[in-house]
Order: structure tokens, then sequence, then C-alpha cells
């Protein structure tokens, strides 16, 4: 029953997460410790990162089955993730994981780049990835992500504040962020299964795939009603949910 709880909260927290801009890694930390999650956590951890990104990759089987009419794309969106995997690997050598992964800094960074998306979110765009999407923007975007090693930041959050700052309508500033968010959960699988490895742990078992299940059906329905969410309305929700979520964090550290 234990190990159920952990399988369906961490499947929750990241299906939903991962892909509102609301930051999964600042979830995974308040909600582990808060709920005090134990033994197969890393693992679980990884399954729920792997069933999202079958997810993603399911939300956009259309482009990926036309891959020649849209190399492209995808040329774009690794060109944008290099910055993530250098800035990513640097703070896993230097050790800076556990620093960046206090109570304090999930605090200020939630409401901070809460409010910076808030602005960002007003601006007046009509941008579309098929006329818009160039490689310059590409990069641009793909150091805005760098950000998002700071949990509290948001991967998906700091791709649609970008985005939105270059103009990008809401709907094709979440899309963006969604394949963006493909070689960055490829990565976070392939660094958590070689983490496996090397403490010689288990890689898979029935809990694993029940986890990444979990995470592959609501993360696809999380990306499914996001896209429809946002063609009646803006970010304001979210926004308000971020400034309340780090108030509570900052005053439980403060106090």
């Amino acid at each position: 029953m234990e190990t159920f709880f952990q399988i369906l909260t961490i499947s929750i927290v990241q299906g939903v997460t991962e892909f509102l801009p609301v930051s999964s890694s600042a979830h995974l930390v308040l909600i582990s410790n808060f709920f005090k999650l134990k033994g197969q956590e890393l693992l679980l951890n990884i399954s729920a990162h792997v069933g999202s990104l079958f997810a993603v990759i399911f939300f956009f089987k259309k482009e990926i089955a036309n891959f020649e009419k849209n190399k492209k794309l995808f040329f774009k969106i690794i060109l944008a993730s290099i910055p993530l995997f250098f800035f990513g690997y640097l703070t896993v050598k230097l050790n800076l994981v556990s620093e960046l992964r206090t109570y304090k800094v999930i605090g200020w960074t939630t409401i901070t780049f809460g409010i910076l998306l808030y602005f960002a979110d007003k601006f007046s765009t009509n941008h579309k990835i098929k006329e818009n999407f160039s490689s310059k923007n590409a990069v641009l975007l793909g150091f805005f992500q760098v950000l998002a090693l700071i949990p509290g930041v948001s991967r998906s959050g700091i791709i649609m504040t970008g985005a939105r700052l270059l103009k990008f309508n809401r709907e094709d500033a979440a899309k963006i962020s969604f394949l963006m968010s493909i070689p960055a959960l490829a990565g976070t699988g392939v660094f958590g299964a070689y983490t496996l490895i090397e403490k010689e742990d288990v890689i898979l078992n029935i809990n694993s795939i029940i986890t990444i299940f979990f995470s592959f059906i609501i993360s696809y329905f999380t990306m499914k009603y996001f896209i429809i969410f946002l063609r009646s309305f803006n970010l304001n929700l979210i926004i308000g949910y971020r400034l309340i979520l780090g108030s509570i964090i900052l005053f439980i550290t403060y106090l």
C-alpha cells in the first residue's frame, strides 16, 4: 500500500507539473519531503520522467511520423537543448544540485519567475511555430531553459516566458515547451539510469513499469487539456497558484 501511494503520488506530481508552468522538480522535492517518501524514490522519479517522455512523443506522433517534413523543427529542438545539457553537466559535476534544492530557493524562484511569466503573458503576440520558430529563437529559448536547473523556476514556465517575449501565442509557446521537453526528459532518464547502474540498483521492475504507465496517462491528458485551456484563458490562474505556493513556502521557511 505504501509503495502504491508513492507510485500514484509521484506519477500525478510529475505528470501534471512537468507540462504546466509550475516546476515539476520543486513539486517533487516538496511532495517527497512532506510525505517522507523513501525506498525506491529515485527509481520511481526516473520512471515517472520516462512515462512523461513517452507521453510527449505520443502527443507529437504525427510530427514524428512525418519526420522528413519536420526535420528542421526537430533539429532546432536539439539545438535549443545543448545549453541545458552543458550547464546541467556542470551543475552535477560541481555538486550544486543539493545546494539549489532548498525551500528558500524554491520559494523565491516560484514567486519571482511567476511574476516574470505574468508580465511576459501580457504581450500581444501572434507568432507561430511553423512560420516564426527560427534557429535564433531556438538558441535563445535554450538559454532560457538553463534557468530551469534551479528548482522552482519551471522548465515549461521559463520556456513559455521566453516564447511569449519572442511574441509566440500561448498555444504555440506551450507546444514549444512540450517539444523541448523531449531531449530534457530523455537526458534525465539516461542520467538516472546511469546513476542506478553505478549504485548497482534495479533499473526496471513492476513498480517502475506501473509508474511509467500512470505518468504516461497523466502527462498526456495534462498536455491535451492545457492546450485546450490556453485557447480560451490566460495564465493568471497558474501564476496565482505560484504566488500562493511560493508565499507559503517562504512563510514556513522564515517562520
